[in-house]
């Protein structure tokens, strides 16, 4: 079967909906003019009143993007490749992007906010595995209480480009478009507008009984991941960056003492680093499990003196600063790894050394989301309106949530959020015993206070330092 493929459209001036089964085409342009958003509002209501049941077989259809890709490619091939279900399935692969109206409410809501904030996370991963397109290059994903989210396919882009694009989403939203009083979209609406077309499908039992299986396969993924969303608000980048440290060093760092604790060793570490300053420049990676940083965290578990803690965590610290670097300007190694294991499967060339640095498993993977629009809005002064931010799920990528490369590993997103919080997203999988989110977790914030606590001095070691200075 041929492999994936990425596929360019010059533009286009529609969406595709999915709501309670039936799929959508909503055209966005009217005449060459962007439609208001009262008018996107007024169409989108028009699907939400739709009482139309979904066709036999429709309602799950997406889940045939979210199981094994061989079976999707071979009844692609047979059943969607002419007639009603090619014209529908190019609606949804030439639409803009895809939309879900979810059914359900999420957020950070009741008596039990963090547990939400888990669940929030869980579904705009993965859903119930067929509402969403994890074949378009980003689904938005709108819940029945008006929170939303994103979920996007990663070979397109790295997460800073979808960032940037939610980031504005958002704080376009709320401070440029805004809402009526009684809770309308702004604008006027041209009642003439023809409704959204509802997409037609003939499924035959052949592709219902494949649906189903893909359907068990990608939940059976889905109900595997163990996921953890929390701020950390004891402290941010302003107390760290007063103690003159990278943030992102000290939060490295942070996580090698809450892993080391949680598994009592240390692992290969993967951090990913953008390669933005070349062109077509997508990512390196940074090992951020260093000789420094292991001698760094053994010393704190052994109870070394806090002097000598601290010495160790500025090496580590400068270590990793200079890994960063290194990867950033092209001189990191996994890329070169990656292209030399390409070569030699083009030139027939076995490498035991290939074979066995590329097998080697990342059991904890982390990434940061940068905020990058800080002039959009006031972070201060308007804290409801950050993102929880996101990362790498086992399938997708998704405006919150990150999942384990290893299997018996963690993953681990985080978003430095103004000066005074981090946001963390934990995961890792069910089936593996050993590993915990929420325990690893705990682990993380304890370790962030621990690390603080040994860089920050104490007043009597401060006061000897003076006494010294005087005598």
């Amino acid at each position: 079967f041929p492999p994936d493929v990425l596929q360019h459209w010059q533009d286009s001036e529609f969406v595709t909906v999915y709501h309670r089964g039936r799929y959508f085409r909503l055209w966005v342009y009217k005449a060459g003019r962007l439609l208001s958003p009262r008018e996107i509002e007024y169409q989108i209501q028009r699907i939400l009143d739709d009482p139309s049941p979904p066709g036999p077989g429709e309602d799950r259809l997406g889940a045939l993007t979210a199981g094994d890709r061989v079976p999707w490619c071979a009844v692609r091939k047979q059943y969607f490749s002419s007639g009603v279900n090619k014209r529908s399935l190019d609606c949804i692969e030439r639409a803009a992007f895809f939309v879900t109206l979810d059914d359900e409410e999420q957020g950070m809501m009741g008596e039990d906010p963090v547990g939400n904030l888990d669940r929030y996370a869980k579904s705009l991963l993965h859903g119930k595995c067929y509402d969403r397109w994890f074949d378009k290059s980003f689904s938005v994903v709108v819940y029945k209480n008006g929170k939303n989210g994103l979920n996007a396919e990663h070979s397109w882009a790295d997460a800073p480009t979808v960032a940037h694009l939610w980031e504005f989403t958002l704080a376009t939203d709320a401070f440029q478009l805004g809402y009526t009083e009684d809770g309308h979209c702004k604008g006027e609406v041209e009642r003439s507008l023809p409704p959204p077309q509802r997409l037609t499908w003939d499924i035959p039992v052949e592709v219902q009984e494949q649906v189903s299986i893909s359907l068990s396969v990608a939940q059976a993924l889905a109900d595997d991941v163990d996921c953890h969303v929390f701020p950390f608000r004891d402290f941010g980048k302003g107390r760290i960056k007063k103690l003159k440290i990278s943030p992102d060093a000290f939060i490295q760092l942070a996580l090698q003492l809450a892993y080391y604790r949680d598994r009592k060793t240390f692992c290969l570490t993967y951090e990913a680093s953008m390669t933005r300053l070349f062109r077509e420049g997508r990512t390196e990676t940074v090992r951020s499990c260093s000789n420094e940083g292991c001698a760094f965290v053994k010393a704190v578990e052994s109870g070394e003196g806090p002097e000598h803690c601290r010495r160790l965590f500025r090496l580590a610290a400068e270590k990793h600063q200079n890994l960063y670097r290194l990867a950033m300007t092209g001189s990191g190694i996994d890329r070169h790894l990656f292209c030399l294991y390409v070569v030699s499967k083009y030139l027939g060339v076995e490498s035991p050394f290939l074979t066995e640095v590329l097998s080697e498993p990342w059991r904890l993977s982390t990434s940061q989301t940068p905020v990058q629009q800080l002039e959009l809005f006031d972070m201060k002064n308007h804290p409801d309106f950050i993102s929880l931010g996101g990362g790498f799920g086992p399938t997708s990528t998704t405006w919150g949530s990150f999942g384990p490369v290893a299997d018996d590993g963690y993953g681990v997103s985080y978003i430095i959020v103004g000066e005074d919080m981090i946001n963390y997203h934990v995961s890792c999988k069910h089936s593996f015993s050993e590993t915990d989110s929420h325990r690893f977790g705990a682990q993380i914030s304890r370790a962030l206070l621990d690390l603080l606590s040994v860089l920050t001095p104490a007043k009597t070691e401060n006061s000897q330092a003076q006494d010294k200075k005087q005598q």
